[in-house]
C-alpha cells in the first residue's frame, strides 16, 4: 500500500481547500489543482465586464449550526470577514415586516416570541406548525420519505406548507417542498432552529466571496507549502491495478501523486474516470441518479438606497432572499435577489426575469421604483446544487472510493448534510480522515462537532 506524502487535490471549492487544510499542517506535500483562475469553486466571484465590479455569482450564507465552516474560516483567519445577523427579517407583498430573533428563552423556545408575531400565518396555522416542528424533533433522523406526505399527514395545508415550510427549505436546500425528503428538511429545522439558540443565526460575508477565498487563503496555503495551481484542469485521471498512476492535464501533463483526492462536481468526476472501471462499481455507476437544481440571481443597482434592511427573506413572492450590499459606487447601491429552485423561469429570457424581479422589488420598496434603476444583471446556474430527493443518500458516495489511492469530496458526497458550503467543508474534512485511516494513521478526526 502507498505510504508516500505526495498528495494531488483536484478542485480548488471548498471541499478541495477544506481537504488541504486538513492535510498540510500534518507534513503532506499537497499540489492542489483548479481549472479556473480562480478559487472557490461555485462559492465564488466573477468580474462584471461592464462595471469591473467582483460579483459573487450566488449570494452565500453560513448559519450557526455550521460549525465546520467556521472551523475552516478561523484556520484560514478569514472569519472576521462574515457579518453574523442576530435577527431575520420575514417579508411579505404588503411590505409588512416579521422579525425573527432569539430571546432569552432557551432552544427550541428561543423562537417562540418571534413565531408567535409572525404576521403573515394565522393563529390556527401557527399551532398547526408548532404541532408538525414537535413531531419533527421526535422523527427518526434516517427515514427519508417524500416529506410533502409527511407534512400532509401531520395537518399542513397547502398555505401553510407556502408561507413556512416552503420558504425555508426552499433556499436552504435550493429544492421545491415537493421535490425533497423528510431526512435533510428535518435537518435544516432541527439543526438550524430547534437545537441551539445560534443554530438559525445567518453570516453574509462582508466582501465578495472571490476576496474571502482570496488573499488569506493564498497566504495560508504558502505558509504551509500548499502548491496551488490556477488554470489547471485536469482531462483524465489514469487507472491501472485498481490504483491512479497519474493526472493528466489539458496541456497533456501526467502529474504523479501517492493519494488523489477528486474534489470536483460528480459528473465531472465521472468524466475523469475511464468509463470501464466506472461500470464495474455501483460506488461510481451511482453518481448517475444523482439530480440537480438550478438557482437565479438578479443583481441590481439603484440610484440610492433601497432600504436599511440589511436582508429580506421574501414570502409569497418571485424571489426567497434579497441581500442590501450597500453603495457599491458613489451614488449606486447593489442589493441581489436570489431565486432558489429556479426551474419555473427555464424557458424564459433574462429580459423577462429581470422585468418580473424587478417589479417586485418596486411593489416591496418604494425607494426601489424603476426609474430608479441603474442597471442589472441576470445570472443562472443551471446544476447549482444536488437535489434532496428522498432516499437521495443511498447515491452519495463515501470519501474513500474503490481505487485504493482514490478519494473523493464534495457537497454532494455522503457528509449527513444537504448541498451547502458546510457540507462541502465537512466532506474535504472526511476525505482527509478517511486517507489517513488508508495510510494506517490514527489520528481524531477533522470533523468538528455540532453545535
Amino acid at each position: 500500500m502507498t505510504r508516500g506524502d505526495r498528495v494531488l487535490i483536484i478542485g480548488g471549492g471548498l471541499a478541495g481547500l477544506a481537504t488541504a487544510t486538513a492535510l498540510a499542517p500534518l507534513g503532506f506535500k499537497i499540489t492542489l489543482l483548479e481549472a479556473r483562475q480562480r478559487l472557490g469553486g461555485r462559492a465564488s466571484s466573477f468580474q462584471d465586464a461592464g462595471s469591473g465590479q467582483l460579483l459573487d455569482t450566488c449570494q452565500h450564507v453560513s448559519m450557526g449550526c455550521c460549525t465546520n465552516l467556521a472551523h475552516f474560516c478561523r484556520t484560514l483567519g478569514i472569519d472576521h470577514l462574515l457579518a453574523p445577523q442576530p435577527s431575520l427579517y420575514f417579508m411579505t407583498p404588503d411590505g409588512k415586516v416579521s422579525p425573527f430573533h432569539a430571546d432569552r428563552l432557551p432552544a427550541p423556545l428561543h423562537l417562540a416570541r418571534s413565531f408567535a408575531r409572525a404576521h403573515y400565518l394565522t393563529w390556527n396555522e401557527k399551532a398547526r406548525i408548532a404541532y408538525a416542528l414537535l413531531r419533527l424533533r421526535q422523527a427518526d433522523a434516517t427515514s427519508d420519505p417524500p416529506f410533502l406526505d409527511w407534512l400532509v399527514r401531520h395537518g399542513q395545508t397547502p398555505r401553510t406548507i407556502d408561507r413556512f415550510w416552503g420558504v425555508v427549505l426552499t433556499s436552504a436546500l435550493n429544492e421545491s417542498p415537493e421535490r425533497i425528503g423528510l431526512r435533510y428538511a428535518r435537518k435544516v429545522f432541527v439543526d438550524g432552529f430547534l437545537r441551539h439558540r445560534r443554530g438559525f443565526e445567518v453570516s453574509v460575508p462582508t466582501v465578495p466571496l472571490g476576496r474571502l477565498y482570496g488573499e488569506e487563503l493564498q497566504r495560508w496555503c504558502s505558509r504551509q507549502g500548499v502548491e496551488l495551481r490556477l488554470n489547471g484542469a485536469v482531462r483524465a485521471l489514469a487507472i491501472e491495478d485498481n490504483r491512479v498512476l497519474a493526472a493528466r492535464t489539458r496541456q497533456e501533463e501526467n502529474l504523479e501523486a501517492d493519494w488523489y483526492v477528486c474534489a470536483t462536481p460528480f459528473d465531472r468526476l465521472l468524466g475523469l474516470l475511464p468509463q470501464e472501471a466506472t461500470d464495474r462499481h455501483p460506488y461510481f455507476t451511482n453518481l448517475r441518479r444523482l439530480e440537480t437544481s438550478p438557482i437565479t440571481s438578479v443583481h441590481l443597482w439603484y440610484r440610492g438606497a433601497v432600504t436599511h434592511l440589511p436582508h429580506v427573506v421574501l414570502v409569497d413572492c418571485v424571489g426567497q432572499w434579497m441581500f442590501n450590499r450597500g453603495e457599491s459606487a458613489p451614488g449606486e447601491f447593489y442589493v441581489q435577489i436570489v431565486v432558489s429552485a429556479a426551474r419555473h423561469l427555464r424557458g424564459l429570457g433574462r429580459d423577462e426575469i429581470e422585468r418580473r424581479i424587478v417589479a417586485e422589488m418596486a411593489s416591496l420598496f418604494p425607494a426601489a421604483s424603476s426609474d430608479r434603476l441603474h442597471r442589472a444583471r441576470v445570472v443562472t446556474e443551471r446544476a447549482a446544487t444536488f437535489s434532496a430527493v428522498p432516499g437521495v443518500d443511498a447515491w452519495r458516495p463515501s470519501p474513500a472510493s474503490p481505487f485504493e489511492n482514490l478519494f473523493i469530496a464534495g457537497d454532494w458526497t455522503a457528509t449527513g448534510w444537504p448541498a451547502t458550503m458546510e457540507g462541502a467543508v465537512r466532506s474535504g474534512y472526511l476525505a482527509a480522515d478517511a486517507l489517513l485511516r488508508r495510510m494506517g494513521r490514527v489520528t481524531p478526526s477533522f470533523v468538528q462537532p455540532d453545535l
